[in-house]
């Protein structure tokens, strides 16, 4: 009701002004119907009745809270003083009873647990002890209790869902949180890792001229990227935000595997046909991911590496992804550079997640190979490619 009311102000002000004329319309016809000789405590109900119908209905100057006091308050006053003095001859309360019950709903709805716990009990006796400023108890006084115990349940209810759905919207974002962290790790790792290797290279070869401006201008690349990748994942992180780019895909692996190529050893990559418009965004994400973090590693721990090879068919499990690189040798990094480990153990989790599994080791060929398998239907088995 917010959000039509803030899409629609006209019709929202249209909505409150017939909801306070339907309730000041029904406490005149009670007024007309019953009080032919007016008395002082019909003026009084007649008072009291106005004051709450004009607290029921919606402003945005006014909060609920400070309305709902108001109501409660004169509501109760005005009963405390007819059943303990002289009582009406004849009430039945219609228009200030409806208004309490719309304070009632809004108030357990909507108000904090304090305001609620107390607010709302009260809210409640004063719609039950608005019939009973008769002299003769009628039908009104049940029919008002009952629907005051209806109308607490339900708003209740209303509550507990709303309570239910933030929970859940409170972990969709943790979780998006952690997959963003996660993200920021993965990047961070892929370029500060080729910086450092560039750099180090740089000072333990013999570099001038122009080998060396191109080597300092891959490290400043590289350093740039870093930088933007942490700057645009962080913002994410500190607004809470939703990302609004769409997923990385297997374009992005190949833009990946070219950038990669241009600072470390060659990369053959081979993607079965037409995989680029069957495999679905979520799994071509995941293939992003374990080929970013295995082209890391590569950097980390394969120093001698000459040559990388990446391929990406269907099987008759789903989609195989399989990266391989001939290195023997692990590069000297401090053990700030090496990280920690995170990187494969949270693919090999995500993978598990989608149903899939995920295995690094040697391979047989020598080097070292990291695998994935990821359920996307089954499919005929291709050739693995080239190499």
């Amino acid at each position: 009701m917010s959000g039509w009311a803030r899409a629609h102000p006209r019709k929202a002000a249209a909505a409150k002004a017939a909801l306070a004329a339907v309730l000041l319309f029904l406490v005149g016809f009670e007024t007309v119907a019953l009080a032919r000789q007016p008395t002082r405590p019909h003026a009084t109900v007649v008072a009291t009745a106005v004051v709450v119908c004009l607290c029921a209905v919606p402003s945005a100057r006014v909060p609920l809270k400070i309305r709902a006091w108001t109501a409660a308050s004169v509501s109760l006053a005005g009963s405390v003083v007819l059943i303990a003095g002289q009582h009406a001859l004849q009430v039945w309360g219609l228009g200030e009873g409806i208004a309490l019950l719309v304070l009632l709903t809004g108030v357990l709805h909507r108000a904090p647990g304090g305001t609620a716990a107390v607010l709302g009990p009260m809210l409640g006796l004063a719609c039950v002890l608005a019939p009973m400023r008769d002299i003769r108890l009628g039908p009104y006084t049940v029919v008002y209790g009952v629907l005051t115990v209806v109308v607490s349940a339900y708003s209740m209810i209303l509550r507990w869902q709303e309570a239910q759905r933030m929970r859940d919207l409170a972990a969709v974002r943790s979780a998006e949180r952690l997959e963003l962290a996660r993200e920021l790790h993965d990047l961070v790792a892929h370029h500060v890792t080729g910086i450092v290797v560039q750099a180090r290279a740089a000072r333990f070869t013999s570099l001038s001229g122009p080998r060396a401006d191109a080597a300092f201008e891959r490290i400043e690349t590289s350093g740039g990227e870093a930088l933007s990748a942490m700057r645009r994942l962080v913002r994410v992180l500190r607004e809470g935000a939703a990302r609004n780019r769409p997923p990385a895909g297997l374009a992005d692996v190949r833009a990946l595997t070219e950038t990669y190529a241009r600072t470390g050893p060659p990369v053959a990559l081979h993607i079965d046909q037409g995989l680029d418009e069957t495999v679905p965004a979520e799994v071509a994400a995941a293939v992003h991911r374990i080929v970013r973090e295995a082209l890391t590693n590569v950097r980390k721990h394969a120093a001698d590496a000459t040559a990388v090879r990446i391929g990406l068919r269907t099987v008759p499990s789903g989609l195989e992804l399989r990266v391989t690189d001939d290195g023997r040798h692990p590069a000297r990094l401090s053990e700030q550079a090496r990280g920690g480990g995170f990187g494969l153990a949270g693919l090999t989790e995500r993978a598990e997640a989608m149903g899939g599994r995920l295995t690094a080791g040697p391979a047989p060929e020598g080097g070292w190979e990291v695998r994935a398998v990821l359920p996307v239907g089954a499919g005929d088995e291709a050739p693995y490619g080239p190499g």
